[in-house]
C-alpha cells in the first residue's frame, strides 16, 4: 500500500498535475492525501471574481467545495493551511507546519511543483518550502532530537509550460484505467475551467509518449513526474 501526499500551491494545483497518479495509488490500495498552502483565492480564481458582490471569503469557500468535490472524485482527503496566495510567503512557523502535515502523513510519495517557473510566482516558493518541510520532517534520514519519519520520495509534477521550467520527464504513470475519475476532478474546478480541456490534451500527449516507452499499447493517457533523489533497488 502506497502512501502518497501531494502539497500544492493553490488548491486546484493537484488535479491537473497529479489527479491520475492520486487516483491510481487508492485504486491499487493505497492512501492519498491532498494539502493546499493556499486556495488560489487572489491569482487563480478569475471566474469568481466577475461575480458582482465578490469576497476573499467567499471565493476560498468556494474554492474549498470545489477542491474537495474533486479530491473525492480521487479518493483522497483534501486540506489547506490557508497561507495566502500572489505572493504565497512561508515564513519559519509555516514552514513547520508544512514538515507537521508531512510527518503526519508520513507519506512513502510526495509530490510538489518544480523549483522553476517563470509564469507563476507562488510555485517555486511552494517548491522551496516543500522540499525543506520534507527534510525537517525525516530528519535528513538520521537519527534527530526530534520525531521523524522514513524519507519520502519526492517527485515534481509537470509545470504548465515544462520546458520553460527546467521540467524533465524521468516517470510516465499509466492514468488510463482511472482517466474518467481525473475528468470528474477537472470538471469540479469551475474557477478555472479553462485548464479542463488544456490537460485533458496533456493526458493524451503523454499517454502517446508512455506507449513509445514502454512499448504497451493499451496505454491513452499518463501523467508525468521527475524524480529528484535516487531510486534505491537491489538490481537494475
Amino acid at each position: 500500500m502506497t502512501r502518497v501526499q501531494v502539497i500544492g500551491a493553490h488548491s486546484a494545483d493537484f488535479v491537473w498535475r497529479a489527479g491520475g497518479a492520486v487516483a491510481k495509488a487508492v485504486a491499487l490500495g493505497g492512501e492519498a492525501e491532498v494539502i493546499a498552502l493556499s486556495y488560489g483565492e487572489r491569482g487563480e480564481s478569475g471566474e469568481l471574481w466577475k461575480q458582482d458582490g465578490q469576497t476573499v471569503e467567499d471565493v476560498k469557500r468556494i474554492r474549498h467545495a470545489e477542491a474537495e468535490a474533486a479530491a473525492r472524485h480521487l479518493g483522497a482527503s483534501f486540506g489547506c493551511l490557508d497561507f495566502g496566495d500572489y505572493p504565497l510567503q512561508i515564513d519559519a512557523e509555516r514552514l513547520l507546519a508544512i514538515a507537521d502535515r508531512i510527518r503526519a502523513f508520513a507519506p512513502e510519495v510526495l509530490i510538489t511543483h518544480t523549483g522553476v517557473d517563470h509564469f507563476n510566482p507562488d510555485h517555486p516558493v511552494a517548491f522551496a518550502a516543500v522540499d525543506r518541510a520534507r527534510s525537517l520532517a525525516a530528519g535528513a534520514g538520521v537519527s534527530s532530537a526530534f520525531a521523524t519519519i522514513k524519507p519520502p520520495q519526492l517527485f515534481l509534477f509537470e509545470p504548465h509550460q515544462p520546458e520553460l521550467c527546467e521540467f524533465t520527464p524521468g516517470v510516465h504513470v499509466d492514468i488510463t484505467s482511472v482517466w474518467d475519475q481525473k475528468l470528474a476532478a477537472m470538471a469540479e474546478m469551475r474557477a478555472q475551467r479553462y485548464l479542463q480541456s488544456y490537460y485533458a490534451q496533456r493526458g493524451e500527449q503523454r499517454g502517446n509518449h508512455a506507449r513509445r516507452a514502454s512499448g504497451n499499447e493499451e496505454v491513452r493517457y499518463a501523467e508525468s513526474f521527475q524524480r529528484v533523489l535516487p531510486q534505491v533497488v537491489e538490481q537494475l
